[in-house]
């Protein structure tokens, strides 16, 4: 059954507004060509997307032929803003961004455990309502929060996770009723793999894994060019994958004896020590202080110094917790992600790539992600410009 003209209409603002998004400025000439659509049809989409505040001119544009200028046509920037969160357990860092994902302000916080909940979530809230004020994001419409933790897909709520501290949880409910715009939450692993996935490794891949090497371990898994959460939001929470090596097994409220116990910052940290690397020494901090920086900082040392032994060995582990994965989803593709990802670079990715050859026979590329520890908050910022276009633009095909 054809569409009505109204479906359309909306169909065609849709993919015209989809084009200035991702290719800037155009002309109607421009999108005349890449839309398909008549000159009459194009006419009326300008207009009307300029009626609706969506739409302005920016500048002409006449190289492409004679007599009067072309006039140039880019979407209303502040037509809505965006703010996007990377919430760890230790720290807080936050962008907030016009629909262009022009970065307006950003800020970023340490948190003391010891602080308390409440007085926490305030710190929080706080930070981010006056980084909107300074960034002039009058028009805020999406908030993206990524933070480690199951993420219900039907309810979008943090489920009750051991081991995260209360003020995860109360967070958005405290950011909802303070904040006139609309909130998501999104597991930080996933948001890292989006990243990856539009702007980084994993670009022109409609299948692979993404796998995050960070404070902790996750995997992000995209199928067919779609994200999976799984049932309960818990695909790719490979830190409680039973793996050799870690002398024991993971319990269903702890990772410890699961990869987590041999991909984790503090197993990294451990092994360069086993390997005979002063991780103390370089670093200045102790096995249980060590984070996602400190462990790429290690591989980034080991590199530098021909520490072929503490590579390998921290390949054969990755491949390890990737066999498991690839030989049940076979991607065909494996990005290393996070802090040590981006460390470890090819050298780390091409070392996991022949000790996963050795483990399974399924062939699988493995390359190092983009963007290490940014890919959150540039994947939380994607989720919500998602948003907002979806209110704004209308619904996608």
């Amino acid at each position: 059954m054809p569409a009505s003209p109204s479906t359309a209409r909306a169909i065609n603002d849709r993919v015209a507004l989809q084009l200035l998004q991702q290719e800037g400025p155009l002309t109607a000439g421009q999108l005349k060509t890449r839309t398909g659509l008549s000159r009459p049809s194009v006419a009326d989409l300008v207009e009307r997307l300029q009626r609706s505040g969506l739409i302005q001119i920016v500048g002409e544009s006449g190289a492409e032929r004679r007599g009067p200028n072309a006039r140039l046509y880019g979407i209303v920037a502040d037509r809505a803003h965006l703010a996007a969160l990377d919430i760890r357990t230790q720290s807080v860092s936050l962008i907030v961004a016009d629909l262009l994902g022009t970065t307006l302000a950003e800020a970023s916080m340490p948190i003391d455990g010891d602080v308390g909940t409440e007085p926490t979530v305030e710190r929080v809230a706080a930070l981010l309502e006056r980084t909107v004020r300074e960034g002039g994001a009058h028009r805020l419409h999406s908030v993206c929060v990524g933070m480690p933790g199951l993420i219900d897909p039907s309810t979008g709520e943090l489920r009750n996770t051991t081991g995260l501290p209360r003020w995860h949880r109360q967070l958005v409910a405290a950011l909802q009723e303070r904040l006139p715009a609309r909130i998501v939450l999104e597991n930080e692993t996933n948001l890292a793999g989006v990243a990856e996935q539009r702007a980084g490794a994993g670009r022109g891949h409609d299948t692979f894994v993404f796998l995050w090497l960070g404070d902790g371990v996750g995997a992000a898994l995209f199928l067919d060019g779609r994200l999976r959460r799984g049932l309960s939001g818990g695909a790719g929470e490979i830190g409680f994958l039973p793996v050799p090596g870690t002398g024991g097994l993971p319990s269903a409220t702890d990772c410890g004896g699961g990869f987590h116990s041999l991909g984790g910052a503090t197993a990294v940290f451990a092994l360069a020590e086993e390997q005979g690397i002063d991780a103390r020494g370089i670093l200045g901090i102790t096995a249980s202080e060590a984070r996602g920086a400190a462990a790429a900082a290690l591989v980034t040392e080991a590199i530098a110094a021909g520490r072929d032994g503490f590579l390998d060995a921290l390949a054969l582990r990755l491949a390890l917790a990737a066999a498991a994965v690839v030989s049940i989803v076979d991607p065909g593709q494996l990005v290393l992600g996070g802090e040590m990802g981006l460390a470890g670079g090819m050298e780390l990715a091409l070392r996991v790539e022949s000790q996963l050859a050795g483990l399974i026979p399924l062939p699988t590329q493995v390359r190092p992600g983009e963007l290490g520890g940014t890919a959150v908050l540039r994947g939380a910022l994607l989720t919500a410009r998602d948003v907002a276009q979806e209110d704004l633009f209308g619904p996608g095909g």
